[in-house]
């Protein structure tokens, strides 16, 4: 796992050492990436320049250096990710021929595109990876981000020179960066509280969406349109999957999981360093847990987070899986001040908009687990195969049902039900008989509004998604924002409303806000981090079975379930799903209140010129107040001026 980033400047209007040094610069700014060693290669005559930060997981001595050359000079590469089946394939390229020099799967990959070339190496690989890839026979630059994506790879024109790094902050360092903002990207972040590939907060430069790559040639003019290409495609992958439903009773169903998804947590726990995992007593994580104690001689080394707000803690559940399962369990009780102190390096964390409040805790345990491991495994994406979020459970009965309800007397009924205080609500559920009440009641209603008060289930599913519905009003300069639900994916064939939100969540909610969270605030720790669920097989596996083996008499990941209860007892790990939240509500009205009235300020935004104030402040006033709680709304508000203050501080000043 490391950083990557370089500039391919054909005209090579500068001198090479002057791009060297700003090569340099660039990865100066992703030390935390790879904290391990730096490497640099250069073609001054074509006008290439790599920059590579190390941090050694696989294949730790001097021979997994990079930027690494294939044996035959061909081929350089700087890359980023790792390669789970890199085994298998030295095997197999062994038998055709290749002789290796070291053990480091970054020597796999290289060779790998020198025997089979780039598309074909890339196709037997398994893995997460951010590469950028130089032919020097061709003179062309190949920039690559994995099939899910997991690992970030950003790119724009500065000056005649293509940069790409792993993050965003590696452009603020060179001279001629234009920083100018992208106002639909801002109205986009609104809405969505992260900013969706391929847009970036600024107008210059642009995110490589998953399973794409770039080719830039010699002769490709400075300032050129890029125009990506798929070499893997989630709608073809599903459509071939659903033409091979999986037959036979469920029992075997779970057999054919539990196989798949133990294989890939095997190899995802292969390193030549310290492995743990992140374990919130959730389905997830607890299965990726249990796998990976069966495939462990020792305990494994897990670790949880919790907060002393009941509604937004499962430590106890974590610990009780944890003692069931025999790991090596550390916890993290969280508390206001350990928050309020990691809230001022967000901007430089997330360096642009980010706005998943649970980024705060995924950060703090990320850097408890680094004490102890550099490699810890994840349960993330299991939600978006097996169908783990609430509203896969209930959005698709709820639409049938009301769709009969006149539109005008649907949207009036989720208009009344939305105005209603979430004191009142919560108040009201306290109030029934324990059987009857449940977690978290006045986000459950402030959820069934928005379903009343759409157009349709596209519509639906965009709301439930969406924090700024209209964003693109509070935004000034900015035009009608296309949603991610709009974007110009090729649909696969889906047979109904669940699929087609299980589609939106995997090419939108899960590499734009679920994955971008999970490595910023792991890598700033300089902590590797391995998605099990997002393996092919895995992933292939999802979409051949028939939906009701993942939704079944309303309970979200049945199938998943069922694997789980072979290893963890049903009762420790039974109970509504809670998400992975953070008590910021309450907090913006004490605690944090003084830091946010100084970023939401009304003065201070009118200067700015950015956003409207005027809803800004009436949002504020209406939480302070209790009256509704707009808390997540907030937040990305107070995101985005966090960023500004960081990033622009001129601004308004």
């Amino acid at each position: 796992m490391c950083g990557i980033a370089g500039l391919f400047d054909p005209g090579t209007e500068s001198g090479s050492e002057t791009l060297v040094r700003r090569v340099a610069a660039m990865t100066a700014t992703l030390t935390h990436r790879g904290p391990d060693a730096d490497g640099f290669w250069s073609d001054p005559a074509s006008g290439v320049y790599l920059g590579h930060r190390r941090l050694s997981v696989v294949g730790l001595g001097p021979e997994g250096a990079q930027p690494m050359e294939s044996s035959d000079g061909r081929w350089v590469v700087s890359y980023n990710g790792e390669i789970y089946n890199h085994r298998e394939l030295r095997r197999r390229l062994a038998s055709e021929g290749t002789a290796f020099l070291g053990g480091s799967d970054t020597e796999v990959l290289v060779e790998a595109v020198q025997r089979w070339g780039l598309d074909r190496a890339l196709d037997a690989s398994e893995g997460m990876f951010a590469l950028a890839l130089w032919d020097r026979r061709e003179r062309r630059l190949h920039l690559v981000r994995d099939r899910f994506g997991e690992k970030p790879l950003y790119y724009g024109w500065v000056g005649g020179a293509l940069a790409f790094a792993s993050e965003l902050k590696a452009f603020g360092s060179l001279p001629g960066f234009d920083p100018e903002l992208d106002r639909d990207a801002v109205a986009l972040f609104l809405r969505h509280n992260c900013i969706p590939a391929p847009a970036t907060i600024y107008r210059s430069v642009s995110k490589l969406l998953p399973g794409q790559l770039v080719d830039v040639g010699s002769g490709c003019p400075p300032g050129a349109p890029l125009r990506p290409r798929a070499y893997w495609s989630a709608r073809r992958a599903i459509e071939d999957a659903r033409s091979r439903p999986l037959g036979g009773p469920a029992g075997s169903f779970a057999d054919e999981l539990e196989a798949v998804l133990a294989a890939s947590v095997e190899a995802r726990m292969v390193a030549d360093v310290p492995v743990g995992a992140f374990l919130s007593g959730g389905i997830d994580s607890a299965t990726v847990v249990a796998l990976m104690q069966q495939h462990s001689t020792s305990a494994v080394r897990t670790f949880t987070v919790g907060f002393p707000d009941r509604a937004f803690d499962e430590s106890a559940e974590a610990a009780a899986v944890a003692a069931h399962l025999g790991t090596d369990h550390t916890p993290l009780v969280l508390t206001d001040a350990d928050a309020e102190t990691v809230i001022p390096s967000l901007p430089d964390i997330w360096d642009e908009p980010f706005g998943d409040v649970s980024e705060i805790p995924m950060h703090l345990v990320s850097k408890l687990a680094r004490t102890r491991v550099t490699v810890s495994l994840s349960g993330d994406g299991g939600d978006e195969l097996f169908a783990g979020y609430n509203r896969h459970a209930w959005l698709e009965s709820i639409w049938r049902r009301s769709s009969v309800v006149p539109p005008r007397l649907r949207r009036l009924a989720g208009a009344c039900l939305g105005r209603i205080p979430p004191d009142l609500v919560d108040a009201a559920s306290a109030a029934l008989p324990t059987r009857l009440q449940v977690r978290n009641p006045a986000l459950k209603v402030a959820k069934v509004a928005k379903v009343l008060g759409s157009s349709g289930p596209e519509d639906a599913y965009l709301s439930l998604v969406s924090y700024w519905e209209g964003a693109e009003s509070l935004v000034r300069g900015a035009g009608p924002t296309a949603s991610v639900a709009s974007r110009s994916f090729e649909w696969p064939e889906l047979g109904g409303i669940t699929e087609q939100m299980l589609w939106l969540d995997l090419v939108g909610y899960l590499p734009d806000d679920i994955l971008t969270k999970l490595d910023r605030a792991a890598m700033a720790t300089s902590l590797e981090t391995r998605v099990p669920f997002l393996d092919r097989s895995v992933f292939e596996l999802a979409w051949r079975l028939p939906l009701s083996a993942k939704l079944r008499d309303g309970q979200t990941k049945w199938l998943l379930r069922q694997v789980l209860y072979r290893h963890v007892p049903r009762e420790l790990v039974e109970r509504p799903k809670m998400g992975f939240g953070f008590p910021i509500g309450a907090m913006l009205r004490t605690s944090l209140r003084p830091w946010a009235e100084a970023l939401l300020d009304q003065d201070l935004l009118r200067r700015q010129g950015v956003l409207d104030p005027d809803p800004i402040r009436r949002a504020w006033h209406q939480h302070l107040a209790g009256r509704r709680d707009l808390a997540h709304e907030l937040w990305d508000v107070l995101a985005l001026q966090a960023w500004l203050e960081r990033w622009m501080p001129g601004l308004g000043r």
